[in-house]
């Protein structure tokens, strides 16, 4: 499997000082499963998966997985999904948090 993704430095006041997050900047198609051993491989805290939106008044939808589970709601991770996710996008619509996950209760 060949993704794009990009390492993010979160509220870093300079290089390599901010919590590190992976996010994949194109998961369409990836499977649960297949983000899960992702994010299980990369090795970071969270790694974040963008995907086209359910919804046109979004820009993207965001998925949040730790290296044990899918998680329903990170906010360190919102923003460093959100930085590379917005200039790739183009736009300043909102963004769409989702989660499969039975546990996560949404």
């Amino acid at each position: 499997m060949t993704r794009l993704f990009r390492l993010v430095d979160v509220f870093g006041t300079d290089p390599l000082t901010g919590n590190p997050l992976a996010v994949i900047a194109d998961a369409e198609g990836m499977s649960g499963e297949e983000m899960q051993r992702m994010a299980n491989w990369l090795d970071f805290a969270e790694t974040t998966f963008l995907l086209r939106p359910d919804d046109t008044s979004v820009d993207y939808r965001v998925r949040i997985f730790s290296r044990e589970r899918e998680l329903p709601f990170a906010g360190t991770r919102r923003w460093g999904a959100h930085m590379p996710g917005s200039k790739r996008a183009g736009s300043r619509k909102r963004t769409a948090w989702s989660s499969s996950s039975p546990e996560s209760g949404w």
